[in-house]
């Protein structure tokens, strides 16, 4: 089975990443993980050196020049954030660690003030648990029910559960990923958008496996809020964004407090700054922002369509070679309806151990429950194997995979 041309060179895409000019046991690295991070090329790397040695200073704080040229470049990565996800305004876009704490941030904020005792907090079962055990932890904490969206035999959403769902209470939020970590799974989040708000609730998207992937427009999408992580999307770690509606994000309390995130401090009351300000307490993470900007124009170089069309070829041709062993069994939606992920398991063998025999082959990927137990117990089992594709994916390294994998099926027997 052929891989069809693709717009997008991932042979000279490698080049930018010094990750690959580096050998694991002796052999050529065949990264396959990377919806749990990315690997970062130069131009990313070089940003923020460059953003380090000549304009590094606090922001937003300094009238002095380091400040105000950290500040420029603090808030030109927010619009560069800004226009990634088509938002109206550059101060709906909050700076966080990463998607975790962004959705941490909306379920603390809004959920805690927002749900209490008759009302339904709504999930998914394919969530990530950074948008399934907030929501769990908050319906707890306020009275508020909570319901789990079934999965089909595909691994896709059974949509026809919703009405049974919607009788058990007021539904006030539904927490969907756009993208499943696990499965690969594209959830119609505009769908679950439409149907939460024609009952009066917000929708909060995770986006984390989505962004890097493919175009992201939060007012074609219909959500409330939607948060995601730099570094999967070939960004530094330690910053992600939250985007939400400004009303919204007025109208809640801040998560964190402390400096910055003030307007007015006295003894009998403090009073909170604007936004985005509001929800960036204490220094923020501002060459990590620079990174992200930088990442955010990479990928906007390559493009989106054509990464999302790369990325599904790829994904066609694991599903299948994995088809050609009978002793491989794969996991989630047709080709043509996931992303550029594939989750399989190898007859009799423990995933870790599928993934230890392939990393002496030079051959990384990810064997575990993924952050999505409730999922993993759905599919009757304990974890998967599961290889993730990106820019820098090339057939080969699929192709090592399924190398790989005889030699686990001959190992174990």
């Amino acid at each position: 089975m052929a891989v069809t041309a693709s717009t997008l060179d991932a042979h000279r895409l490698r080049a930018d990443f010094p990750i690959f000019e580096h050998e694991i046991n002796g052999k050529s690295l065949a990264y396959l993980d990377s919806a749990v991070t990315s690997q970062k090329p130069r131009q990313m790397l070089d940003a923020m050196l460059h953003f380090y040695e000549t304009s590094y200073g606090n922001v937003h704080r300094g009238v002095y020049a380091l400040s105000e040229r950290a500040t420029a470049a603090f808030e030109g990565a927010r619009q560069k954030v800004q226009a990634l996800v088509n938002a109206p305004e550059a101060r709906e876009v909050i700076f966080t660690r990463n998607a975790t704490e962004g959705l941490n941030l909306v379920a603390y904020a809004w959920g805690l003030s927002n749900l209490g005792p008759g009302d339904l907090a709504v999930v998914t079962e394919l969530e990530h648990h950074s948008n399934y055990v907030p929501w769990q932890y908050v319906a707890k904490r306020t009275g508020a029910g909570f319901r789990a969206i079934p999965l089909d035999e595909n691994g896709e959403l059974e949509l026809g559960a919703l009405d049974e769902i919607e009788r058990e209470g007021r539904v006030k939020v539904v927490a969907s990923g756009l993208v499943s970590n696990a499965l690969g799974t594209v959830n119609p989040v505009e769908k679950l958008a439409s149907w939460a708000h024609e009952r009066g609730a917000l929708i909060v998207v995770d986006a984390a496996q989505a962004a890097p992937h493919r175009a992201i427009d939060v007012q074609a999408l219909g959500c409330d809020f939607l948060a995601f992580s730099a570094h999967k999307m070939c960004g530094p770690s330690g910053v992600g964004a939250l985007w939400g509606r400004a009303e919204l994000l007025e109208a809640m309390e801040p998560f964190n407090l402390g400096g910055h995130m003030i307007r007015k401090v006295q003894f009998e009351e403090t009073t909170w700054g604007d936004l985005p300000h509001k929800f960036e307490a204490g220094t923020s993470p501002i060459a990590e922002a620079v990174g992200f900007g930088a990442a955010v124009d990479y990928l906007n170089e390559i493009g989106f369509d054509a990464i999302e069309r790369h990325e599904h070829e790829l994904a066609e041709y694991a599903l299948g070679r994995l088809a050609e062993l009978p002793w491989v069994r794969s996991y989630g939606p047709a080709a043509d309806r996931r992303a550029g992920i594939v989750s399989f398991n190898v007859e009799g063998v423990h995933p870790h151990d599928v993934a230890q025999v392939l990393d002496f082959e030079g051959v990384a990927i990810r064997a575990g429950h993924h952050c999505c137990q409730p999922l993993m117990r759905k599919l009757g089992v304990a974890a998967t194997n599961r290889a993730s594709f990106y820019v820098y994916t090339i057939p080969d390294e699929i192709d090592r995979l399924v190398d790989g994998l005889h030699k686990v099926k001959k190992a174990f027997g």
